[in-house]
């Protein structure tokens, strides 16, 4: 997902206004729920958010530890740029990770990038593969998209399947392009394009 950036109009949970979260249907998969993200999953986005393990393929604005006052911030729309959609995935009942899309401006307006991450006890299920194949096609349809984009940390070989299995093809690596805890790693990006909208 894009670099983290202040909302200082606090428009609310996931950065969408809330008019915009009411429009947001919740999108129903297998063994989970893409829904818009709310003030009381606080305790579940603490317990799933706050694992080094979790945050070590994400950007520093997924800070670990994960504090109170991080997921506060978060919920309160002050993380994420204005206008980013963004979603909870709902495993029995408990927000366990997030899957969301920010859109491009201008010329770049019909491209977004993707980002997700989930859970640790949710690993290894092919959950996350079903949350981006369900979650992708519906983005791309619903913000007129021609391009969905993605970037994945050269170790991160799970989440670089995730995408492989969801029609993104592998365009390049972004050599040196993050210094993550003291260590220079490769990005790898990633791309699932159309000619057309529906």
């Amino acid at each position: 997902m894009p670099e983290q950036a202040a909302n200082e109009g606090g428009v609310g949970v996931g950065s969408l206004a809330q008019r915009e979260r009411a429009l947001t249907p919740p999108l129903q998969g297998n063994g989970f729920v893409l829904r818009p993200w709310r003030s009381d999953d606080l305790q579940s986005l603490l317990h799933h958010a706050n694992d080094a393990d979790v945050s070590r393929g994400l950007r520093d604005r997924f800070p670990y530890p994960y504090t109170r006052e991080d997921g506060e911030a978060f919920l309160g729309g002050r993380v994420l740029a204005p206008g980013t959609l963004n979603l909870a995935i709902e495993i029995e009942g408990q927000a366990c990770g997030s899957v969301g899309a920010q859109q491009g401006v201008a010329e770049r307006g019909h491209t977004a990038e993707l980002g997700y991450w989930l859970g640790q006890a949710h690993w290894g299920q092919g959950l996350m593969t079903a949350v981006v194949g369900l979650f992708a096609p519906w983005v791309m349809d619903e913000l007129g998209l021609f391009r969905l984009q993605a970037t994945v940390v050269d170790f991160n070989l799970g989440s670089a399947r995730v995408l492989e299995k969801n029609g993104f093809q592998e365009e390049g690596v972004e050599r040196c392009a993050v210094y993550k805890r003291g260590v220079l790693h490769d990005l790898r990006r990633f791309a699932r394009v159309r000619s057309q909208l529906p």
